[in-house]
């Protein structure tokens, strides 16, 4: 037996240059035909965190995933059936740790697919509200958290470090400024490799230490 709360699952990955968010293509009535974020309702006997776990596995085919709670929405009229209460989790994966897992085990839903957040189609419910909140709050911690290098590969060029910023603060920064804040912050590896397969000059691949980082952090 199903609750009257639900939950939705907010999902970054960082791939070609763009933060990307992973949509579920609703097979089910509401909303029909539409895009919107991996989500269910509960059931009566779950405990949340199992419910989390199960909506997240079925909706996409991924598991052990870290999902933190970003918040309860419980807009009037934010479903068509009436007031349900939807509690958000979000979390940030690596795109190719995860890109050949993402496949969704329920009919609820036909597909799952990655949108570049600049990008989105139109969504149901409320989820554009909950995405722009995640984003909010990613903005809000991108300087004392480890959220950017978790969209990273281990190995990473500075324009791809510098992509990643700017596309959740939004905006463009100054290349020479950028590069020359994070060479004094300190906690960037420059290794001797460059990188490979590319048509252009390759760039200088760097590593992010998070010893240093977690230890600049608590001096703060």
């Amino acid at each position: 037996m199903q609750t009257h709360f639900t939950i939705d699952c907010v999902i970054f990955s960082f791939n070609e240059g763009k933060l990307q968010l992973l949509l579920t293509e609703r097979n089910v009535y509401p909303y029909k035909d539409w895009w919107a974020l991996p989500g269910f309702f509960a059931e009566k006997d779950e405990e949340m965190e199992d419910a989390v776990k199960r909506i997240l596995y079925e909706h996409t085919g991924l598991k052990d995933i870290f999902m933190e709670q970003l918040g309860a929405f419980a807009g009037v009229k934010r479903h068509p059936e009436g007031r349900i209460l939807t509690v958000a989790f979000s979390t940030i994966v690596k795109y190719e740790d995860v890109k050949s897992k993402i496949r969704p085990v329920t009919s609820y839903m036909r597909q799952a697919k990655w949108f570049a957040i600049d990008q989105l189609p139109d969504l149901a419910f409320d989820h554009a509200q909950i995405i722009q909140q995640s984003l909010q709050k990613l903005k809000h911690t991108i300087n004392y958290s480890t959220a950017v290098y978790e969209l990273l590969p281990e190995k990473f060029t500075l324009t791809q470090l510098q992509q990643v910023y700017e596309a959740i603060l939004g905006k463009t920064l100054d290349k020479r400024n950028f590069r020359k804040k994070i060479a004094n912050a300190g906690f960037l590896k420059e290794l001797s490799e460059v990188q490979k397969g590319v048509s252009y000059r390759a760039a200088r691949l760097y590593r992010f230490d998070k010893r240093k980082f977690q230890k600049q952090i608590s001096a703060m």
